[in-house]
C-alpha cells in the first residue's frame, strides 16, 4: 500500500511539474507574441502560444490542460478589459487546441508528419478549422464589452484567427520535429555546409525584408523553404518556415520593407496570405518528399526480402551448373577470351 501511495505521489508531483511547464512557456511566448501585436494591444499576427499547446497536448496528453488555461489566464489578466471577459477569452484559448488534438487524433495524425495526410489534417484541421473557436470567443466578447470598435470587429476576427493557425503551422511543427530528432552519425561535411549556407541564406533574407527594398524580395522565401523542404524535410522545413515567416512579420509590423506605406487592413491581409502559404509549402513539401522517401525504402527493403527469399529457394549442390551446349558456366569460352576448346 505503501508502494502505491508513494508512486501515486510520484505521478503527482510529475504531472503537476508538466502542467506548471506548460502555463510557463504559454505564458513566455504569449508576452513575446504580444509585443508583435497589430489590435487593440492584444491580437498577434502570430500567437506561438497555440502551437505550444498543442505540442504540449501530443508530447505529454491531454491532462495538460490545465497549464493551457493558467498560462492564457496570465497572460489575458494584465490586458483586460474585465474579468468576465477574461475568463471567457481564457476558456477560448482552452478549447481552440483541445479540439485541435481531438480532430487530430480521430484522423490517425502522427507527430512525425511523414505522411502528406498528416500535413494536411494539421494545416485544416488542426489550425484553419479549430482555431475559429478562440477566435470566435475572443472577437465577439471584445466587440460585446466594448473593448473593441464595432466597425473593427472583422479585422479583429481575421488577425486573431489567422495568428492562433499561425502559430500552429509554424511553431508545433518545430517542437515536435525536436521531439523526434536524433544525433546524426556519419553526417557528411557537404551535408553541414549546406544546412549552414541555407541558415545563412535565410539570414540575410531576413535582413533584406526589414531593409527598404522593393516588394518582391518578399517571395525570395519560397526558394528557401523548397531548398529546405527537399534537402532536409520536417527538419529543415519547419524552422525555415518559422524564421521566413518571423521576418515578414516584423516587417509588417513596423511597416518597412515591403509594407512601407500600407493600410492595416493590407498589411495584415498581405502578410497573412503570405504566411499562410509559406507554412502551406513548408508542411506539404516536407511531408510530400518524407512520404517518398519512405516508399522508396519500402520497395528497396521488398527488393532485399525477395532476393533472400529466391536465394534459399534455388537448391545448391555445389556442382557446376552447365549451360546450353554442354559448356561449364564457370569455364570461360573463346567468345569470353578464354583459351579454345579441345576437339
Amino acid at each position: 500500500m505503501a508502494v502505491a501511495d508513494r508512486y501515486s505521489l510520484r505521478r503527482g508531483v510529475v504531472v503537476a511539474l508538466q502542467i506548471g511547464a506548460v502555463a510557463a512557456l504559454y505564458y513566455a511566448s504569449g508576452r513575446l507574441g504580444l509585443l508583435q501585436q497589430l489590435v487593440r494591444g492584444q491580437v498577434s499576427p502570430l500567437w506561438p502560444p497555440t502551437g505550444i499547446a498543442l505540442a504540449g497536448l501530443f508530447l505529454v496528453g491531454p491532462r495538460v490542460w490545465p497549464g493551457i488555461t493558467l498560462g492564457a489566464f496570465l497572460v489575458n489578466v494584465s490586458l483586460g478589459p474585465s474579468v468576465p471577459a477574461i475568463l471567457l477569452i481564457t476558456a477560448g484559448n482552452t478549447l481552440a487546441p483541445l479540439c485541435a488534438y481531438a480532430l487530430l487524433r480521430l484522423t490517425g495524425f502522427r507527430t512525425r508528419m511523414n505522411r502528406l495526410w498528416d500535413a494536411l489534417a494539421l494545416v485544416f484541421l488542426g489550425a484553419f478549422t479549430s482555431m475559429l473557436v478562440s477566435a470566435t470567443i475572443g472577437s465577439v466578447t471584445l466587440h460585446v464589452t466594448h473593448a473593441a470598435a464595432t466597425e473593427r470587429f472583422w479585422p479583429t476576427w481575421w488577425v486573431w484567427w489567422t495568428g492562433d493557425a499561425m502559430g500552429v503551422l509554424l511553431v508545433a511543427p518545430v517542437l515536435l520535429v525536436l521531439r523526434s530528432l536524433r544525433r546524426p552519425q556519419g553526417t557528411p561535411p557537404a551535408r553541414w555546409a549546406e544546412a549552414a549556407t541555407l541558415a545563412a541564406a535565410t539570414a540575410v533574407y531576413g535582413f533584406l525584408l526589414l531593409a527598404t527594398v522593393p516588394a518582391p524580395v518578399l517571395f525570395l522565401g519560397f526558394p528557401l523553404l523548397t531548398w529546405a523542404a527537399f534537402r532536409f524535410q520536417h527538419a529543415g522545413a519547419a524552422p525555415c518556415a518559422l524564421a521566413v515567416c518571423t521576418s515578414a512579420i516584423l516587417a509588417a509590423t513596423h511597416g518597412v520593407g515591403p509594407f512601407t506605406g500600407l493600410s492595416l487592413l493590407t498589411s495584415m491581409v498581405s502578410l497573412q496570405v503570405f504566411n499562410g502559404a509559406a507554412a502551406l509549402t513548408a508542411l506539404l513539401l516536407a511531408a510530400t518528399v518524407a512520404e517518398r522517401n519512405q516508399t522508396q525504402w519500402e520497395i528497396e527493403q521488398a527488393v532485399e526480402r525477395l532476393s533472400e527469399m529466391v536465394a534459399r529457394a534455388t537448391p545448391d549442390d555445389g556442382a557446376p551448373h552447365v549451360l546450353p551446349g554442354g559448356r561449364d558456366d564457370e569455364q570461360p569460352g573463346p567468345e569470353d577470351g578464354g583459351p579454345p576448346r579441345q576437339p
